[in-house]
């Protein structure tokens, strides 16, 4: 996997928070519960998203988190650089320093063109896109669960 586990649950995570009500705060609790992600490790990625300004959060009863921006305006980049920084896009698939400047490893022109491709996804695809897909189509984020569990209309 290219994507650590952090950066794949802050992707669901966000895509949770993109389909619930415009400026509502969601329980972390709830999120962890209906994700099928532990409560604690979902907080440490939630704490990163907020650090990076993707997300804001609220202390108390009614408190939670939501997303700063429309999903419409955030990016699946966004996300990842958040979480994972700039390496997946940046860095030998084989972790050897250089390659590309000093000498090209084995995979370079293969790695260079599917990174390029991954990143192009990344950059194009928004919060709002997969949301409206992943109801039309009943995907899921769960490994039990589609859209229609998981978000309320």
């Amino acid at each position: 996997m290219l994507l650590s586990k952090s950066c794949v649950y802050g992707l669901r995570a966000a895509l949770y928070l993109a389909n619930q009500e415009k400026g509502k705060f969601i329980p972390i609790r709830q999120m962890s519960d209906k994700l099928e992600i532990s409560f604690h490790f979902l907080t440490k990625i939630l704490q990163q998203l907020t650090a990076e300004g993707l997300l804001e959060s609220f202390k108390g009863p009614n408190g939670g988190v939501r997303l700063v921006r429309t999903g419409n305006d955030v990016h699946l980049m966004d996300i990842v650089i958040a979480i994972d920084g700039p390496q997946l896009l940046t860095e030998c698939a084989l972790g050897l320093p250089g390659c590309g400047v000093k000498a090209h490893c084995p995979i370079h022109d293969k790695w260079a063109e599917t990174r390029d491709a991954i990143r192009e996804m990344l950059e194009e695809s928004t919060l709002t896109e997969l949301v409206k897909k992943g109801k039309a189509e009943n995907l899921r984020l769960t490994a039990d669960g589609g859209f229609d569990i998981l978000f309320d209309d």
